[in-house]
């Protein structure tokens, strides 16, 4: 892999947008959500045992949990009908259950009524809009758009915005084994699982996938930004489908899961963020949620049941990490995951994107800043962690081919684990992580804030965690001399962790010292109202508030860079 980033414009080589598995499946989308719906019910029937009494305490929970979430967190994306909708769920559970008259088949042919009315529901809030005569225009409107804002802040007068000095790939460097995707894409199925630090990911993924000359992507996107009409159409052009965090139970999360499985199935390349959510932390995700990342190896599995070449057949998993020099969440993330962490009183997630004026004022901020982001794509792996030459053959810790097939197979053929594939799961999940720790790339802002945040507590080490983001910023000062010399320890070590492919580096980083710490108190959190660090008049390094130091300061969580203090 190189550091290299890519700065000329891919000509697409791939099927074109009538032959995009995405657009066949949008064609016949109203027969794929029926189609997920079946399957998501007869998923649910097998894993209860087709018991009645587990199916009707299952239905029953479900409309609780339903009627809270209606209750207690309403969005305005919500449907019309909900309310109508589950009131005749709760009707029809009691009178069933009151009605004598019926045998115990009767009912439990009722029962599953219900479950096939929730589990089409369901689906079709999941599926994607996706539009292929949308999508072009949609991309158009993302890369002008953005690349208008960036040429505003870097060119002068009053044409500005009209100037195309800059573009997009100025801004937004690509990096890693693209090559490798653009191949990969063309011989099977590809998930993409990035890092997700900020609600800006999905837009920025999406214009990624088409600078890359990829075919569009579904992705779950969170339902709550479709709150943001604007948001809303370009994610529902760009491949969305909707996920309903506040949505638990299991007929949700079965039917979810069935979406994916059966999308992978038909050849369709997906995104997901195996976070889950945001990282509240600011750390690169170290425990992933499984429950997509599980319908990856499910689809992998059905192929070879179908007898679908290993190749043409086959899913590619492909890590993606998302390096910002800030995030504009920052603060309100930070706070939630402290408040989880230390066990306080329940936080109120705050939504920064939560209107479409919240979000232009972010986007003009984000653009017009000399901030850069970068994008780093990951070596292709097969759906259990083993490395894909470009052909897409599997290669064991020597590279040696080997046949992914075999791990699907007992008694000579190959049949269905839950057990077994459950653990390879666990294990795809474990090299994820691995791999996002391998392609991060270190940026300044993440170099002084790692640094400045561990002096601080080296000055107080018998404080833990809490007590330490308690101290009065104004009592904080660290030295200049001897800040710029354990940046220059960290940095040492950071480079001695690059020549043995652990992790790597922004080009900034090869400057002197003097001018990498200057970069990096430029960059971080640059927007903020209050900066995690600035030199003071004296020139020494302060903070504006801890917490977002130890926010930035925890993208180099995971290196062992702690034992430099």
């Amino acid at each position: 892999m190189t550091d290299d980033y890519i700065k000329h414009k891919y000509d697409p080589i791939l099927p074109q947008k009538d032959e995009w598995p995405v657009v066949k499946l949008s064609k016949s989308r109203k027969e794929f959500v029926k189609k997920v719906a079946e399957a998501a019910k007869k998923r649910i029937l097998d894993q209860i045992g087709g018991k009645m009494e587990v199916l009707k305490e299952e239905l029953e929970t479900t409309h609780y949990r339903e009627k809270l979430r209606i209750k207690q967190n309403p969005w305005a994306v919500d449907p019309d009908d909900d309310y109508e909708f589950w009131n005749k769920v709760k009707s029809a559970l009691v009178q069933l259950s009151a009605d004598s008259t019926l045998n115990r088949t009767e009912k439990k042919k009722k029962y599953i009524e219900i479950l096939d009315s929730i589990t089409m529901r369901y689906a079709e809030e999941i599926a994607s809009n996706f539009k292929h005569t949308h999508y072009k225009f949609t991309r158009s409107i993302v890369t002008t758009g953005f690349a208008r804002l960036l040429n505003a802040a870097r060119v002068k007068g009053f044409k500005r915005l009209f100037s195309n000095q800059y573009s997009l790939q100025d801004k937004i460097q690509i990096i890693g084994e693209t090559e490798q995707l653009r191949d990969l894409a063309s011989k099977g199925t590809i998930i993409m699982v990035p890092t997700h630090f900020s609600n800006l990911d999905s837009i920025l993924i999406g214009w990624i996938i088409s600078v890359l000359g990829l075919p569009p992507f579904i992705y779950g996107a969170g339902l709550n930004l479709f709150n943001i009409e604007i948001f809303a159409y370009f994610m529902n052009s760009l491949g969305a489908y909707k996920v309903d965090r506040r949505k638990k139970n299991l007929v949700y999360i079965e039917t979810l899961k069935t979406y994916s499985s059966e999308a992978i199935q038909l050849g369709v390349h997906s995104l997901f963020f195996p976070g889950g959510t945001r990282s509240r932390s600011g750390k690169i995700e170290s425990k992933l949620k499984l429950g997509l990342l599980s319908t990856a190896i499910e689809a992998q599995r059905a192929n070879y049941q179908r007898g679908m070449n290993d190749i043409g057949g086959k899913v590619f998993i492909v890590p993606v990490t998302i390096n910002y020099h800030f995030v504009l969440e920052a603060p309100s993330l930070i706070k939630e995951h402290l408040s989880i962490t230390g066990q306080e009183r329940y936080y109120q997630e705050a939504d920064e994107f939560s209107t479409s004026l919240k979000i232009s004022k972010f986007l003009v901020k984000f653009f017009t800043k000399g901030s850069d982001i970068s994008v780093s794509v990951g070596k292709a792996m097969d759906v259990l962690g083993h490395y894909v030459d470009k052909e897409g053959n599997s290669l064991d810790k020597n590279g040696r081919i080997i046949d992914t097939r075999d791990y699907f197979i007992s008694d000579g053929k190959i049949n269905i684990d839950t057990q077994r594939e459950e653990e390879y799961t666990n294990r795809l999940g474990e090299r994820i992580v691995q791999e996002f720790h391998i392609i991060n790339r270190v940026f300044s802002s993440h170099l002084v804030a790692f640094t400045a945040f561990q002096l601080i507590k080296r000055e107080n080490k018998k404080m833990d965690l809490f007590n330490l983001l308690r101290l009065p910023e104004e009592d904080i000062v660290i030295p200049y001399d001897s800040f710029k010399s354990a940046c220059q320890r960290v940095l040492d070590k950071i480079f001695e962790l690059r020549e043995k492919g652990k992790v790597h580096v922004a080009p900034h980083l090869r400057q002197d010292m003097d001018q990498i710490i200057a970069h990096g108190l430029d960059n971080v959190g640059m927007y903020h109202a209050k900066r995690p660090l600035v030199q003071d008049k004296d020139g020494n390094i302060i903070t504006e508030d801890l917490n977002l130091l130890y926010f930035y300061h925890n993208r180099l969580d995971g290196y062992d860079l702690e034992k430099l203090f």
